[in-house]
This record gives C-alpha cells, sequence and structure tokens, in this order.
C-alpha cells in the first residue's frame, strides 16, 4: 500500500474497506485529495479524468474527519445533477458505511417520503440531494434549517462542469449563500469533475460567496490507450419523400434491414454498450430497430432506453442491466447517462452524429475502458442523400465534419471548452425571490432587495433593475404590497410557488403520462389519439385510451416499428470547433481513425470545397439573387452575425430572406447586383462602435429561461444582449475572413 502514513491516518472502517477490496494502492488523486482536506482548511477543486478514483477521493478524507468528530447535524451535503447519480452513489457509499455509524441519505423526487421522514426525525450523516430537493428544504423547513445543517461541515458538489455557466448551477451557489445565513460555521466546498478546461474559472465558481482559497491538486493522468472509430452513411428520410418515392423506400426497408441498422447492430451484438444520441426521438427510434433486427434473428431483447421521459423504473431496470456483470446489455440514451455513473465494465460507447462538445466527448468516452482496459468510441454520422444540384451548403456532411474536429481538438491539444459564468440570470432572480418570500413568510422590499441582492449570483443586478422587478411583480399580481408595506406572495404568485415544478429552474414539460395498466412506460408531450401507433421505451404501443383531465395516455404493446418526436435544442457550439472544422475541410491529413465510408466522404467534400473555392472565401454566390455565408464561427458568434445583418443589412442588401442552418452557413436571398457588397457591409458594420444592445429591437423581449415571463422587457433585452450575444468575438472572427482571399 503506497504512502503507508496516509493509509493510517484514514478511519479503521475504511482501512477494512481498502482490504476487502482489494486496493494495492491509493489513486494519486486520491493522495492528493487526503493531502488537501486532512492538512488544510482550503475548499477542493478535484479535476481528474473519469474512473480516476474521484468520488473516493473526496468521501475517504471526509468520512474520515465525520467518523473522529461526528456532526451534531446533517455533516456533508452531496449535490448531484441528476437522480441517476444520486442513486448509484446511494449505492457505493452504502457498501462503503456498512461498518461506519454514519448514516447515508439520498434525497429527489423518486424517494419514498418514509425515507424523507427518517432524516428530518433525525438528520445526521451524509444528505444526497439534487438542486431541485434542496430548495424544497430551504422553502418548506426554513425554520428548522439550523436543526437540519447548523454543524453542516462539507458540501460536494460532483459533475461541476454540468452547473457552471447555466441557472441551474446559479441556484446552487445561491442555495449555499442562504443556507450559510444559519450555520454555525463556514462548510466547506469540493467540486468534482472529469472535463475541465479552464480551472481559474471552476475554482472561481466554486469559491462564489466564500472567504476560503480553493486548492486544485496537479494530478498526473496516465496515458489512457483510446480506440476510436468515425464511419458514414447515407439514409432516407421517407418523411421528406414524396408518396410514391416514400413506398418504394418502405418496401426496401421491410425487405432488407437497412445498412446503417445492421452496421450498429453488428457494433453492439452480444456487447455491453452505451448508445448516444443527442435527442430523445434518436435513443428510441434505434434502440426499435435493433430490437427488431433481434427479434428476427432469434437474439435476446437486451435493449433499453434511458432518457428523461422514461418512467424511473424503466430508467432503473435500464442502469440495472448495465450494471450486471458478464450479462450483455444495450441502452441508447441521452445526457442522462454521460455524468458519472458507474455502470461497471462497459466494452464500447457508440455516438449517434456528433456530440456539441469536446467535454461532451470526453465525458461520454470516459464510460468505456475502465478497469486498465482500453477506451472504445465509436462514431456513427448519418447523412440524407440529396442530389449533385443541391446547393453546396446542403452538400456538406456537417455532423463529420464536426466529429473529427471534436476528437483533433481533444488528441492534438487536450483542448476543452472554457464555460462563460451568466452575468444576468434573470428567471432565477424571480424564482429566488419568490423562494426567499414564501420561506420568510414576508419582508420589506428593502429586507427582500437585501436577502436577494447579496447571493452571489446576482453581484451584476443592480437596485434599480431589482426595483423595476419588484415593481412589475406587484403589477402581474405575484408580489402584494400590503397596508404595513410589506411584500408577501400574491395571488398570481401562489400558482406558480403553490407546484412542485417551482423547485427547478429548468422548463418543465407538462407531459402525458403513459400506462400499460397500471404500470408506467414513461411521458409524451402531445397526447395521440385513440388507435394511433408510437414509440417509447424502444418498443411500439397502440392508444387504447387517453384521460385528457388526469393527462393519462392508455396503451397496449403491439408489433412493428413506429416513431415519436420530441422537440429539443441544439445546444452551444464553441467558436474554436467551427475553426477546427474548416481546417479539417482543407488540411490534406487523414485520419487513422476513419473508416472506409467516412474517409470517402471526407475526401468527396475536400473536392467539393476546393472546387468551389471555399477555401478563399467565406460568401459564395449560390444562384441568381442568392449567397451563402460561411462563418466558421461558434453558436454565439453566429446568432450576433445574424442579427447584424438583419437590423443593419436589410434595406443596404436589398435582403428578402435570412435562414440557415446554425452555426455552419447562413443563406441570404438578396438583390442580385449586391452580392458583391456583403463581404465588404459586413466588415464595415465590424468596424464601427456596434454594441450587443443595438442588435435587439426595443419591440423585443427574448424568453428563454424558464421565468422569463415574469420578467420586465427592459431587463429581458439587457440579459439577452449580455448572454446571448457578443460583438466583440463576432468581430475578432470576421478579421479572421481578412486573412482569405475573399476578393469577388
Amino acid at each position: 500500500m503506497s504512502s503507508p502514513s496516509l493509509f493510517s491516518r484514514l478511519a479503521p472502517f475504511i482501512q477494512q474497506y481498502i482490504y476487502n477490496h482489494n486496493w494495492t494502492e491509493l489513486r494519486p488523486v486520491q493522495i492528493e485529495a487526503c493531502k488537501v482536506i486532512f492538512n488544510t482548511d482550503a475548499h477542493l477543486l478535484v479535476a481528474a479524468g473519469t474512473a480516476s478514483g474521484k468520488t473516493e477521493a473526496a468521501f475517504l478524507p471526509v468520512l474520515t474527519l465525520l467518523h473522529e468528530n461526528p456532526s451534531t447535524t446533517i455533516g456533508t451535503l452531496y449535490i448531484g445533477p441528476i437522480k441517476a447519480l444520486i442513486n448509484d452513489q446511494f449505492e457505493r457509499l452504502n457498501d462503503l458505511l456498512k461498518e461506519a455509524d454514519i448514516p447515508v441519505w439520498y434525497w429527489h423526487g423518486d424517494v419514498s417520503q418514509s425515507h424523507k421522514a427518517k432524516l428530518l426525525k433525525n438528520p445526521k450523516g451524509i444528505l444526497q440531494i439534487t438542486p431541485e430537493s434542496l430548495e424544497s428544504l430551504l422553502i418548506n423547513k426554513h425554520h428548522e434549517l439550523t436543526r437540519l445543517f447548523g454543524d453542516l461541515r462539507f458540501v460536494i458538489i460532483d459533475e461541476i462542469h454540468a452547473f457552471m455557466g447555466s441557472e441551474r448551477g446559479c441556484q446552487i451557489l445561491c442555495q449555499l449563500a442562504r443556507l450559510g445565513r444559519v450555520m454555525q460555521r463556514e462548510p466547506r466546498r469540493i467540486g468534482l469533475s472529469a472535463t475541465l478546461g479552464d480551472y481559474s474559472m471552476a475554482e472561481e465558481w466554486l469559491c462564489s460567496g466564500s472567504d476560503r482559497l480553493v486548492v486544485t491538486p496537479n494530478i498526473e493522468g496516465g496515458k489512457r490507450q483510446i480506440r476510436l472509430a468515425v464511419e458514414h452513411f447515407y439514409v432516407y428520410e421517407t418523411n421528406r419523400k414524396g408518396a410514391k418515392d416514400a413506398k418504394k423506400e418502405k418496401e426496401k426497408m421491410e425487405g432488407d434491414v437497412s445498412v446503417y441498422d445492421r452496421y450498429l447492430f453488428n457494433l453492439s451484438k452480444s456487447r455491453k454498450c452505451l448508445i448516444f444520441a443527442n435527442n430523445k426521438s434518436q435513443t428510441e427510434s434505434v434502440i426499435s430497430s435493433l430490437r427488431q433486427i433481434a427479434a428476427e434473428e432469434g437474439y435476446s431483447d437486451i435493449y433499453h432506453v434511458h432518457h428523461g421521459s422514461i418512467s424511473a423504473s424503466l430508467r432503473q431496470a435500464a442502469e440495472a442491466a448495465m450494471r450486471e456483470p458478464n450479462q450483455p446489455a444495450v441502452t441508447a440514451a441521452t445526457l442522462t447517462l454521460e455524468l458519472g455513473i458507474d455502470i461497471g465494465y462497459l466494452e464500447r460507447v457508440i455516438q449517434l452524429e456528433s456530440p456539441l462538445s469536446v467535454a461532451s466527448f470526453l465525458q461520454r468516452l470516459g464510460r468505456t475502458g475502465r478497469r486498465g482496459e482500453a477506451a472504445d468510441m465509436r462514431f456513427v454520422c448519418a447523412e440524407e442523400k440529396v442530389h449533385s444540384e443541391a446547393s453546396l451548403p446542403e452538400q456538406v456532411p456537417w455532423q463529420l465534419l464536426q466529429c473529427i474536429a471534436i476528437i483533433q481538438l481533444y488528441l492534438e491539444e487536450r483542448w476543452i471548452e472554457p464555460i462563460k459564468p451568466l452575468r444576468y440570470p434573470l428567471s432565477l432572480l424571480y424564482h429566488q425571490t419568490m423562494s426567499v418570500l414564501v420561506a420568510m413568510g414576508e419582508l420589506s422590499p428593502a429586507a427582500l432587495a437585501k436577502q436577494v441582492l447579496s447571493l452571489p449570483s446576482f453581484a451584476a443586478i443592480s437596485q434599480e433593475d431589482f426595483k423595476l422587478l419588484l415593481r412589475y411583480l406587484i403589477d402581474i399580481d405575484h408580489l402584494h404590497l400590503t397596508e404595513q408595506g410589506k411584500l408577501i406572495v400574491g395571488l398570481a404568485g401562489e400558482k406558480v410557488v403553490g407546484k412542485f415544478q417551482f423547485y427547478a429552474v429548468f422548463p418543465d414539460n407538462q407531459e402525458y403520462v403513459v400506462k400499460q395498466g397500471t404500470t408506467e412506460i414513461g411521458s409524451i408531450v402531445m397526447p395521440s389519439p385513440v388507435g394511433h401507433v408510437f414509440a417509447l421505451a424502444g418498443k411500439t404501443w397502440e392508444v387504447t385510451d387517453v384521460d385528457f383531465k388526469r393527462k393519462i395516455i392508455l396503451v397496449k404493446q403491439v408489433d412493428g416499428k413506429a416513431s415519436i418526436f420530441w422537440r429539443g435544442g441544439s445546444g452551444t457550439i464553441h467558436t474554436r470547433v467551427l475553426q477546427r472544422m474548416r481546417q479539417v475541410l482543407f488540411e490534406d491529413m487523414e485520419y487513422s481513425y476513419l473508416q472506409n465510408n467516412a474517409l470517402k466522404r471526407l475526401q468527396s467534400v475536400r473536392e467539393l470545397a476546393r472546387d468551389a473555392g471555399l477555401d478563399k472565401r467565406n460568401i459564395l454566390q449560390l444562384e441568381k439573387g442568392k449567397c451563402c455565408i460561411f462563418p466558421w464561427m461558434g453558436t454565439v458568434a453566429y446568432r450576433t452575425l445574424e442579427r447584424l445583418l438583419n437590423c443593419f443589412c436589410r434595406e443596404s442588401l436589398e435582403i428578402s430572406s435570412i435562414s440557415g442552418d446554425h452555426p455552419y452557413f447562413l443563406t441570404l436571398k438578396l438583390a442580385h447586383k449586391k452580392f458583391q457588397s456583403v463581404y465588404f457591409e459586413i466588415v464595415s458594420l465590424c468596424e464601427q462602435r456596434i454594441n450587443n444592445e443595438d442588435l435587439v429591437n426595443d419591440a423585443e423581449a427574448p424568453q428563454i429561461q424558464k421565468y422569463d415571463e415574469f420578467i420586465p422587457y427592459p431587463l429581458l433585452r439587457k440579459a439577452f444582449a449580455s448572454n446571448h450575444l457578443d460583438m466583440s468575438e463576432l468581430r475578432q472572427q470576421v478579421a479572421l475572413w481578412q486573412g482569405y482571399d475573399n476578393s469577388y
């Protein structure tokens, strides 16, 4: 056992656990974390690769200190981003604490009231919780917070990259500040992450509102073996074809399984496999296809779906199947299985299309390659075949280019996206204002302002901004000013805060629950008529009855394949990814992980792009009256360019329409003679003193977050300009255009 003195410092029950599990040594991350926790009073940021032992690095020293000096209330608060991760960590901690007198509790929407009641009766040990359930405690147990958390020593925040830069992450910082007002001491914070690019930003986030420093140990990770492969297929979208073509295609598909589906089946056949998709619809479709092939060929049904609209029992069944040793299981998932759930020995990860970020790629890659094995990840890009007469941007395999760019950014530079903090989290400002008021009963406007504006997430919110919000909330009856000059929740506000959905700052989709008898399958957004067939949990269901009042759809399982559609956002892609995509298109490098189809497709699009002159310019004429801009910039800068054109170029360039596929290309329909002016107009505008606010119309009030509908329009415009536009970055990117020829 390495570091014998450190090992002897651990609690006896932990030493016994280590012996029982045949650990030969503590891992580097665990040694360094123990040094920080035992020898300093600083916060700790553990930034180390997936499967490096981060969870134990946090808990081994924390549990030791709790064992030596038991807390009189909950001693450690563990905040996790998703229920599945909390369930997983609960099982792991239970195993570790079998011989210790330290209880561990988990608390989220799927946990029974009887379990929660036991904790409330005797609050000790470790509480594992989601931000939403913690919000519920802050509101409903406000007068018991000292009894529950008065002697809180540690706060462990898992997967902090999933929180940083989001309203949910800002919510956690507010919660910790609110808890801090009732605690005897400032608890130490421990942040865990496998995918951080900029440690300083993470350190700043972790210590927000705190006086302690953050220590991030320098942990040398061992060289991981990685197996990567990228393949490409053409697929046919029958719903986009004419009826005759669709019928022909259907006959073809029924007679023979598509090459794409067959490839996925062979990649995952008889293996322990995770298939990641970028939306729920894709997870349903792929599992339905794989299950159908398995049934036809006599293989066992080892297929599962895991996403937010699947019932808790089916999600847990999928997690259990993935943990079962020496048994094949295939689960298609969205973000819900990207985060650090230990699913044991996983042979392979399959990614459909490109992930949105290098960070996401690393998280997904990290699911496999544990226990010394090489990490194995296969990317499969599907593209609809278009006619050779189609416009150039429609002939570019954007997902394939993005896959390669993301892989290369990691392999060449170990680059990961930095996370930009939110300056104006206004939806959260409404949420915390109402939450504080519900918890405390009534407050004067000045006292409420002091309670809310002192929370670290609202440093940029001025007194004037907050006054404007309070006046507006009184006007719409979310707040009521009493004759004594105190604020209480108004009648309209009670309808919002009285629902359990209020605890979450992310939008809640009011979906219809789908049931087979008394068994819940999951939920869907739109109710389907009786007799309609749809896919859910990778199976096909026929609607037998709809209870509109209770929002329940009763179904029976039927044979065949059906589809389902969930509307989902496309996320934010960083400019560095787009720049690397351009490099992929014009460099001569051959990437060793490309399979035959992908290699041919890359070669063909490189030839196409050079022939079109895209290596020399960013703006190409498509046909009479149309041109296409290839900005090679990320989502935020692309959105800024789109607004710049819309606000300042509609008349000067005689633009009749602006369309495109963000952030890959913009198509302008404009007066034919104006094509030559597009480049120079954009460059000229970027040289002027145009700021973000100039791109937001006075009549606009973009409502993006959950509670934006309750925010006055001037504040919404200010927040949108700050959080979603960036003229500074646009100027930098347009300056790069001038390095190309761009002569017309």
